[in-house]
């Protein structure tokens, strides 16, 4: 029984794999790129550490906290408001509206507040 074969068999013109010269050049570009693009250790692996530049103290009881968040809405809201009385057309209704997000945020952390036990 004769089995037709081509002569040189069909090889996959895209291998890299074409000659040992060719296999050592992909392996040495593969250790290239792992050099320069793997890190060293993987991200998730590596606990996110938060700077202490602008740190919260740890110590403080929610009530403080939420009512220095007040404050700082309501500030935010007066500065949205002023600006949005020196501009006219879509960026005064731009302003409006985030002037308005900010007031909700206010009233969620008033009656965030309102349900706070007094701190004695």
């Amino acid at each position: 029984m004769f089995k037709v074969t081509p002569n040189p068999p069909d090889t996959d013109p895209a291998s890299p794999y074409e000659t040992l010269d060719s296999k050592k050049l992909h392996e040495a570009a593969e250790r290239a790129l792992d050099y320069h693009l793997k890190p060293d250790v993987p991200i998730m692996d590596t606990p996110c550490t938060p700077s202490t530049m602008f740190i919260v103290n740890p110590e403080l009881d929610t009530e403080t906290l939420l009512a220095h968040a007040c404050e700082s809405l309501a500030s935010a809201n007066v500065m949205t408001m002023d600006l949005a009385d020196h501009m006219e057309g879509p960026r005064r209704n731009s302003l409006l509206g985030i002037a308005q997000v900010i007031m909700l945020g206010e009233l969620a952390v008033n009656r965030a507040l309102d349900r706070l036990e007094p701190s004695e």
